[in-house]
């Protein structure tokens, strides 16, 4: 059994820390916050033994395999080096990092120390997502040259999506599935058209299309209105609409395979929810872990890398855009 320490007490802690928990039973050994009282208090929740509000006396643990790390996102990067220069694997919610230079730093820290490490994107381990790129890798679309995939909510209350010193983005907190949707699908785009809306510093919304040898990418999101939340993959041979929630979600219809499914009733993909939805991811971790690896086949180092750099691309077009829209006198 791989031994887990939760590092962040926040809500997207507590769900991931329920699957942990459920996947594995005992394996949450110890947990740090902000203060020692948070710690304390996420510990009774999980029936956590050690909290504290020191990060070395996590790191230093001989009981502490793995970390998983939901911090800030422009905390992400350092704890992450500092956890595997310590010798622990580690989880890192997504963004790995806040720019493709961290992220590269992260993933050559984990090389050098010959540890896991991982972005939490959750939506490559969702079942639905697992069944329909098997199937597409059978020639299910055929040749695949569309993508169409849209993230938008109101802002919740979460103070750091709005706060540039935080990392705060919008295009880094939901436009990351999109794009990573994209890559899964097309690859890297040859070129890339973004538009952006900013608030204080900090983008609040966005859209961009990538462009393809042989296809296009079209994506948007947004913290500050509801957008389509589902998404559609397109081929030569038909197309798959992911349900939303697009990125977690437990259905997708098949629009392909005959005449009746693609204009009349298309076959549905389902798989029930398990636990909070990161309890596939989790599992997948701890194969990779068993097996030895650095890296997971399904969320690699290059892939991970490779998004890093579109979304620093599309966040350079998004600025680039509003300077062009208020130029200087």
């Amino acid at each position: 059994m791989h031994r887990w320490a939760c590092i962040g007490t926040g809500d997207i802690s507590e769900r991931v820390a329920a699957d942990i928990a459920a996947e594995s039973p005992g394996s949450l050994v110890a947990v740090w916050g902000r203060t020692r009282e948070r710690a304390q208090r996420f510990a009774h929740t999980y029936g956590i033994g050690f909290a504290t509000d020191s990060m070395s006396d996590v790191l230093t643990r001989d009981d502490v395999d793995i970390v998983y790390i939901a911090t800030p996102a422009h905390t992400h990067a350092e704890i992450a080096i500092e956890a595997l220069t310590a010798g622990k694997h580690v989880l890192v919610e997504k963004p790995l990092a806040t720019n493709a230079a961290d992220t590269r730093r992260v993933l050559n820290a984990a090389h050098a120390s010959g540890r896991f490490a991982m972005e939490a994107m959750w939506t490559r381990f969702n079942p639905v997502h697992v069944e329909v790129r098997a199937r597409i890798a059978d020639g299910l679309l055929g040749e695949i040259s569309g993508v169409r995939a849209s993230f938008g909510t109101p802002f919740r209350a979460r103070g750091r999506v709005l706060t540039p010193a935080q990392g705060g983005s919008i295009l880094r907190d939901r436009g990351i599935y999109p794009v990573t949707l994209a890559h899964g699908y097309l690859g890297t785009p040859v070129r890339i058209h973004a538009v952006g809306a900013f608030m204080d510093g900090v983008d609040i919304s966005g859209h961009s299309t990538f462009d393809y040898e042989r296809g296009i990418a079209q994506l948007a999101w947004s913290g500050v209105q509801f957008l389509d939340l589902s998404a559609t993959v397109s081929g030569e041979r038909g197309w798959v609409t992911f349900d939303p929630m697009f990125w977690a979600g437990s259905s997708a219809r098949v629009h392909a395979g005959s005449a009746e499914r693609i204009f009349g009733e298309p076959e549905v993909i389902h798989y029930p929810r398990e636990g909070n939805g990161y309890r596939p991811m989790v599992a997948g971790v701890r194969s990779a872990l068993d097996d030895g690896l650095l890296e997971h086949p399904w969320h690699t180092h290059c892939d991970t890398i490779a998004i890093a750099e579109t979304l620093d691309a599309v966040m350079a077009g998004m600025t680039a855009d509003i300077a062009e829209d208020n130029p200087l006198d």
